[in-house]
């Protein structure tokens, strides 16, 4: 508590002031989160809100950490910060203009145990969009973490998604729903090096490469992999039958 109220002095504002600056940050993470699908959250945003009427330079950081704090203690999610990878394209070009502070931005991460999550949090009607977010990245994954737009386009055509379809019943516009995924950082999109300038690569970005998304990636496909191999079996064993 010494500690505590020791940076509340160091900050030059009141209990009052900072509770209510705390909250506004948090309302606006949860609002952003549920407003954008899961975009990240850039730290700029937040740092604006808070220096809006204040000037202390410790305050924003200050502010973050206890909102961090009091979004796991009273709401189960942790406040990730994401590390953004550059592509390849841009490393040189941007690696004397911008710090890394700069880049700094943070996604919403529940903390539940699953099986509460499952039942008491999670959106079932977005579960179609989850499915997407896998399958994709299942994709990038297994072609070893890179793969041109066009051979992903090919392996999407084969589950009926085609990058022309507008009006999909589920999806809408899939060119759209696939770019949310790059929005979202599970996908980054990189320029192909070669005499086709228009030509694009699809990488994991930081959030298929988070430990916590890989075990489930791990679990999908294995998943995945089990049904195909007892699909395969019944169709051996439908495929004797036949035969006898």
């Amino acid at each position: 508590m010494a500690n505590h109220t020791q940076d509340i002095t160091q900050i030059d504002i009141s209990e009052e002031e900072k509770d209510k600056l705390v909250a506004d940050v948090i309302r606006s993470i949860l609002f952003k989160t549920h407003q954008s699908s899961g975009c990240p959250i850039k730290r700029d945003e937040l740092t604006h809100l808070i220096t809006k009427n204040y000037r202390q330079r410790l305050l924003p950081a200050f502010v973050i950490n206890e909102a961090r704090s009091k979004l796991t203690s009273i709401f189960g999610y942790e406040m990730r910060e994401l590390h953004r990878i550059r592509s390849s394209s841009t490393k040189q070009r941007h690696s004397s203009q911008q710090s890394a502070g700069e880049l700094k931005s943070y996604v919403v991460v529940s903390k539940l145990p699953a099986e509460i999550y499952l039942k008491y949090v999670e959106n079932k009607e977005n579960a179609h969009i989850t499915g997407f977010i896998f399958a994709v990245v299942s994709v990038v994954h297994l072609a070893g973490g890179k793969i041109p737009s066009e051979s992903l386009w090919y392996h999407l055509r084969r589950l009926g998604l085609d990058e022309n379809d507008e009006n999909h019943s589920l999806f809408g516009n899939i060119k759209h729903t696939l770019e949310s995924l790059v929005q979202q950082r599970y996908l980054q999109k990189e320029k192909c090096d070669g005499q086709d300038s228009n030509a694009l690569i699809y990488a994991l970005a930081e959030r298929a490469l988070d430990p916590s998304f890989n075990e489930k990636l791990k679990d999908y496909i294995g998943q995945l992999t089990t049904t195909l191999t007892e699909i395969f079996s019944t169709i051996e064993i439908l495929f004797i039958l036949n035969r006898r």
